[in-house]
């Protein structure tokens, strides 16, 4: 458009890839300086880090800035992961499930009322998408300036661990090999949110003055983690679910970061008004009903698991598809709910089932394993398929590759899920 003058070709595959490159950077970096620097100083940066974001979204020229724009905006993303872990750090443990249904309410609300209202104001109001962004900007300053006053807090999970005795009657503790419960305290009844589920508590205290055994505890630290990483993905069940988190995870940021790309192309946004954020909205709050709904479903997850992902993976490959061929826009919203729905509704399945089996710490260990494996394999997708020093695809032949991942996919967990359900019958 005409506030940038950049092409499709620079946005797609110049651009955007950008992000995909610095949240896997920032991400591991950000795991360790979030717990570390107990939690506040990382949710100013994430702020700080959105207001350069859109302050350039909205004055910045040319594709080098751009570029340096969606480093910040992965700088903003890989930082998330501090927010929920401060309201962790500063609420009793008995009030987990309430803080975390208080913030996945919050994102929720947010979410649509901002898709919503956009959707309002541009195409009732004629408000410009520059206007728009202006609020944006409005907003998150709002935000940065909020988080100055929240208090610091004095604790952290992983680099100062409490006593083993406040851990026994604080925690769940499972044994992660064989998926079976040692200690459930009645306090820790916690049920997971449908996303974003990779933002869960880091731990750092540190005494400035004494550098050395700041650096013993970092070393030990990496060491736990490391004996914590074997043991959780020695079990089957953890493994199969992880895998197809971090599969699925991957083509579903690809999607959902070029779908708005794919419906320019199929119907330019000048010639006549568009509903992506009517979409969007719609997207989210079927995708929370579902979510729901699951809640409720009583099934043999650990006898149908695979074959239900490896059906509702075929799901996914199907609507993909049909964003991708039917060259209508109304097809295209439709198809791309449909994949929004299933994804929630699957990643709650694995969230649930790969919680169920974790305490506290191993529960922000695996979750974050999960997202960095598909952050690298997206990187990997990225370069490959849409960077423009690789194959520099256009939009609808990156479509038919996401359609063939999943596909891929749903072959994968069919035949192992078959594989399951006959030995158990065996046994």
């Amino acid at each position: 458009g005409p506030h940038k003058n950049l092409s499709e070709t620079q946005v797609f595959n110049k651009i955007y890839p950008v992000w995909t490159y610095s949240y896997l950077a920032l991400l591991f970096p950000v795991f360790l300086a979030t717990d570390y620097l107990r939690y506040k100083p990382v949710v100013l940066l994430q702020g700080l880090s959105l207001i350069v974001t859109w302050f350039m979204l909205l004055y910045a020229q040319g594709l080098r800035a751009i570029q340096f724009l969606e480093f910040f905006y992965g700088m903003g993303t890989a930082t998330d992961i501090a927010y929920y872990s401060y309201i962790y750090s500063v609420v009793d443990v008995n009030l987990y499930q309430k803080v975390t249904s208080y913030c996945r309410s919050a994102t929720l609300v947010g979410y649509t009322v901002g898709s919503v209202s956009g959707q309002v104001l541009v195409s009732v109001a004629g408000w410009s998408l520059f206007s728009l962004n202006v609020i944006s900007l409005t907003s998150i300053s709002i935000a940065f300036g909020t988080a100055w006053f929240l208090p610091m807090p004095q604790k952290s999970l992983f680099f100062h661990h409490v006593s083993s005795q406040q851990l026994g009657c604080e925690m769940k503790v499972m044994d992660c090999k064989n998926g079976s419960a040692v200690q459930d305290h009645p306090n820790v009844q916690r049920v997971p949110g449908w996303e974003d589920e990779t933002k869960v508590p880091l731990n750092g205290e540190g005494h400035s003055s004494e550098q050395q055994e700041q650096k013993v505890d970092i070393v030990k630290v990496l060491r736990d983690l490391w004996q914590d990483f074997l043991q959780c993905y020695s079990s089957q069940t953890m493994l199969c679910w992880s895998v197809w988190w971090a599969l699925s995870t991957c083509g579903y940021f690809q999607v959902i970061n070029y779908a708005q790309g794919l419906w320019e192309m199929v119907l330019p946004s000048h010639s006549m008004d568009i509903y992506n954020g009517a979409v969007e909205a719609a997207s989210t709050l079927l995708g929370a009903v579902a979510v729901f709904v699951v809640g409720h479903i009583k099934t043999s997850w650990a006898m149908w698991g695979e074959v239900a992902l490896a059906l509702f993976s075929f799901l996914i490959a199907a609507a993909v598809y049909i964003m991708d061929t039917v060259s209508n826009i109304w097809v295209c919203y439709a198809s791309y709910v449909v994949f929004r729905i299933i994804y929630m509704l699957l990643i709650t399945i694995a969230t649930f089932q790969i919680a169920t089996n974790l305490s506290v710490e191993r529960y922000a260990l695996v979750f974050g394993v999960n997202t960095f494996i598909a952050l690298a394999l997206q990187t990997l997708l990225t370069l490959i398929v849409v960077d423009a020093s690789g194959l520099g695809l256009d939009i609808f032949t990156q479509f038919m590759i996401y359609a063939s991942y999943f596909a891929a996919i749903s072959l994968v967990f069919l035949g192992s899920g078959i594989y399951s359900i006959v030995r158990a019958y065996r046994r």
